[in-house]
């Protein structure tokens, strides 16, 4: 190692005050990570690339510094996606150090592995007080008994008004509006769930009819109109 001059001809002063690393709390331990395999937790995170034209929900269950399971929920962006299933892959399997330095392709995904790897660093995971943390799987709780991302779609227009196009429930049908055509309610389809009985053998009508279901004050509006089209 190299020092410069001034360095050299300083005069060597003894550090009296070392107290080590804070302890960060680890799976319902308190831990001094010193090291990438000190870090456990599961943990989400949100990023959005440069332009903020689109963003990625991602969730990693971390086990001793490597990365067990990895969810990737992307919004706003179809060249997202792609990125997202490279993402499935390249994830699982690497140290938080690796992915942290691995090319994800899409900014978004990028940054939030980021955000993740300093939730982690700093003890901020979702399973800090939960003994022995999460099972490998976990990350699968979060969508449902359908699979799917819980997302959140609606649309609206000073002249025309607010449009529900998709709820955490489904797709929206169509909304029920009151004499005074403000919304009092909404008719949706789960699609996870019309899309497991479909595979199942049910026949597609008969799917749609059973897992259409209504909200709100549905049955009392006078009138219906669908999101997409009125």
């Amino acid at each position: 190692m190299q020092y410069s001059k001034e360095v050299e001809e300083m005069t060597c002063v003894k550090s009296g005050c070392n107290h080590g690393c804070a302890p960060i709390p680890e799976e319902g331990k308190w831990v001094c990570s010193k090291e990438i395999k000190d870090l456990s937790g599961f943990t989400h995170g949100v990023g959005w690339c440069a332009p903020q034209q689109g963003a990625c929900k991602l969730s990693l269950n971390v086990k001793n510094g490597i990365i067990q399971e990895a969810l990737v929920e992307t919004l706003g962006c179809s060249g997202m996606t792609h990125s997202a299933a490279m993402a499935a892959e390249i994830l699982p399997g690497r140290t938080l150090l690796e992915a942290l330095n691995t090319d994800l392709v899409c900014d978004a995904i990028n940054t939030a592995m980021r955000e993740l790897f300093l939730q982690l660093a700093y003890g901020r995971s979702q399973s800090a007080f939960s003994d022995d943390g999460l099972v490998v799987g976990a990350g699968l709780e979060d969508l449902g008994k359908g699979l799917r991302s819980q997302v959140g779609t609606m649309y609206g227009t000073k002249e025309k008004g607010p449009r529900y196009l998709e709820m955490a429930e489904g797709y929206v049908l169509d909304q029920a509006l009151d004499e005074n055509n403000e919304i009092i309610g909404y008719r949706y389809v789960s699609l996870g769930k019309m899309m497991d009985a479909i595979k199942g053998g049910m026949d597609p009508k008969e799917a749609l009819q059973k897992f259409t279901s209504t909200y709100g004050r549905y049955a009392e509006g006078v009138k219906f109109i669908d999101p997409r089209k009125n």
